[in-house]
């Protein structure tokens, strides 16, 4: 059975039909602030990640369910980069690079779930849309890194042997 976003949607602004939750950060975006101590969507994703991986099929239940599978989806492509990474310093590298790359938002070549989210109304949205993708994408990435590599610097291959798998069959761009 697919793991499911805890998080309830009702009282949150929104873009492109996805709910811009709040995040435990330090990097600056449009998020709202969470508290240190409570779980994040970034949290669930990464805790999600290696049970939902799996499945080819997801039954959304809430919109916070599109942004987990949105980061889903990240996860697999950040553990593609990072599987040709022998440590740590090499992993940050390659997390950093991805990070610098253009962030798509619906309706523009290249996002992967044209038909899940709505196409933004407004120049205003998508740039709402694309800078909070960029922020929780950040955001995964050093928290990511922090499961995927050992306090030592050496990967962690039960992190690690999950770049192989397509989430959704989606293949992954190397």
């Amino acid at each position: 059975m697919v793991y499911h976003s805890s998080f309830v949607d009702e009282g949150v602004t929104k873009a492109c039909g996805c709910p811009l939750l709040p995040l435990k950060s330090h990097i600056k975006g449009p998020a709202p602030a969470s508290d240190q101590d409570k779980v994040d969507i970034a949290d669930e994703a990464i805790t999600f990640f290696r049970a939902n991986v799996f499945f080819r099929n997801f039954d959304i239940k809430s919109s916070a369910d599109k942004l987990l599978i949105y980061l889903t989806f990240y996860i697999n492509v950040a553990l593609k980069r990072l599987e040709g990474c022998r440590t740590l310093a090499e992993g940050t590298k390659a997390i950093i690079n991805l990070g610098l790359e253009k962030v798509t938002v619906p309706g523009e070549p290249g996002f992967p779930f044209q038909g899940l989210f709505a196409v933004p109304q407004s120049q205003q949205e998508a740039e709402l849309f694309r800078n909070y993708l960029k922020q929780i994408r950040e955001e995964t990435s050093g928290r990511l890194l922090s499961v995927a590599y050992r306090i030592n610097g050496t990967p962690n291959k039960w992190w690690l042997a999950f770049a192989k798998r397509k989430f959704m069959n989606i293949i992954v761009p190397s």
